[in-house]
């Protein structure tokens, strides 16, 4: 009985031993047909240098739906179509935020309205700034503390944090509220210290929202330089602001994701990868989101070239209106609920296009052990990081249905350096790093649709 035993074991551990092997060559193949041959970055600098920054409704973005569905199509796609979406439209126009000190002169300050704001019509809007640190300090001031001031929201981005996507988090919800608690206490419009770990003077957009109940007035983001300079002069006199702004919401126009998709040999159930095509109105949108775009093509490219037999159907998602509506995940998610498709997996790459580091999990316990299990074929790859219990802003939506959801997690530190800025163009992209998230992208979905 022991022999038996003894044999069981033996032959089962060489039955694991062979599939690891398996998969190791496979990762290899991979791994070398992306480094030597991909495509992910010569894309990249197309998608950027040819078409730029592509705010949902703008003619940019409308050039980059025809661009996604021509590389989809020479990726190897078996099919290529858009999925209409309504999305709203925001437009920037031009903007300038003034400050003076009572013995002082006019000075125009570096600054970005917020996605989503309103403006000022055109006109001057003036007042007197306040100060607070963070929403408890502002919870203590009275409405007659705040009416017809401007409030600085001068909470920093914490620099305590290794993972700086926690410090980025904690410091949005400044970002998205701000604005409505000025106006609910009487204030004119909201300044915002930017979610920046970079110690320059920068601005960063994102996308703020209002409350119901509260008036639209404007909100602007200046950089770590000036809003130290404010909190300086703030501390021994009187500022007074003056903003100027044309930016504003310009309703809602039909617009499309774009998707792509490689037929399953086995079944259609679908496996979803994807980044969002559009970006902001600043910079060229390239970490944000043009490297998950040309890495979740490259997958698909990657099973064409290797010739690899996919079981399942390997879907390449181009989602619209990410930045300011997350209008193309959420019509995904409808379509796929009314058509009633079987999803799998939904993997989204939406955190820049730095190294990766690893893929964070949001399912099932038993689905999360099963790929830990494959950690070590991802190791050589520099991918160790399987902890986190997040996915994709765009697939949301799958995930709310049960669908296994993820996200890759690239190396964060430099990322918010440059989110949501003017420096977010094709020459902060490393090609090596680019690549070596696709080969993980690629490997990941390699890994699922094998298993699952």
């Amino acid at each position: 009985m022991k022999k038996i035993l003894s044999a069981g074991i033996i032959l089962c551990g060489l039955t694991v031993f062979g599939q690891t092997k398996e998969d190791s060559v496979q990762f290899s193949k991979i791994s070398t047909e992306i480094l030597n041959k991909g495509k992910a970055y010569t894309d990249l600098r197309e998608l950027t240098k040819n078409i730029g920054h592509r705010l949902s409704g703008s003619q940019a973005y409308e050039k980059s739906v025809q661009w996604a569905a021509k590389k989809l199509s020479e990726a190897g796609a078996d099919k290529v179509w858009l999925q209409e979406v309504m999305i709203p439209v925001w437009e920037r126009g031009k903007e300038s935020l003034q400050i003076k000190t009572a013995a002082g002169k006019w000075k125009t300050l570096k600054m970005l309205s917020l996605g989503n704001s309103e403006g000022t019509g055109g006109k001057d809007l003036s007042g007197e700034i306040i100060m607070v640190r963070s929403f408890a300090e502002y919870d203590t001031l009275t409405p007659d503390q705040v009416k017809d001031k401007i409030v600085f929201f001068n909470y920093p981005f914490s620099q305590s944090y290794v993972q700086t996507f926690k410090a980025y988090g904690e410091a949005s919800a400044y970002r998205s509220t701000a604005a409505s608690l000025t106006a609910k206490k009487g204030g004119k419009f909201a300044i915002v210290r930017s979610l920046s770990s970079a110690l320059d003077d920068t601005p960063h957009t994102g996308a703020m929202r209002y409350k119901d109940d509260a008036a639209k007035i404007p909100a602007v983001a200046i950089g770590n330089t000036t809003a130290d300079e404010l909190q300086n002069l703030l501390q021994s006199q009187k500022v007074t602001a003056k903003l100027n702004s044309h930016c504003g919401m310009k309703g809602e126009k039909l617009s499309h994701s774009v998707i792509g998709e490689i037929t399953g040999k086995k079944d259609q159930s679908v496996i979803v990868v994807g980044g969002h095509l559009d970006s902001w109105d600043v910079g060229e949108g390239a970490h944000d989101d043009g490297t998950g775009i040309v890495q979740s093509i490259e997958v698909l490219r990657t099973f064409k070239n290797l010739g690899i037999q996919n079981n399942h159907t390997i879907r390449v998602v181009c989602f619209a209106n990410e930045e300011n509506g997350v209008k193309g995940g959420q019509q995904y998610g409808k379509t796929t609920k009314e058509n009633g498709e079987k999803h799998l997996f939904a993997l989204e790459s939406d955190a820049g296009g730095f190294s990766p580091r690893g893929v964070a999990l949001e399912m099932d316990k038993a689905k999360i052990a099963q790929i830990k299990t494959w950690a070590p074929l991802f190791l050589p790859y520099g991918a160790y990081d399987f902890e986190g219990r997040y996915s994709g802003t765009d697939v949301y939506p799958l995930r709310d249905m049960g669908v296994p959801a993820a996200e890759l997690v690239p190396d964060s530190q430099r990322y918010f350096d440059i989110h949501h800025t003017e420096e977010d163009r094709f020459e902060k992209v490393n090609r090596r790093e680019l690549l070596l998230g696709a080969t993980v992208m690629t490997q990941m979905i390699y890994m699922v649709d094998k298993n699952w």
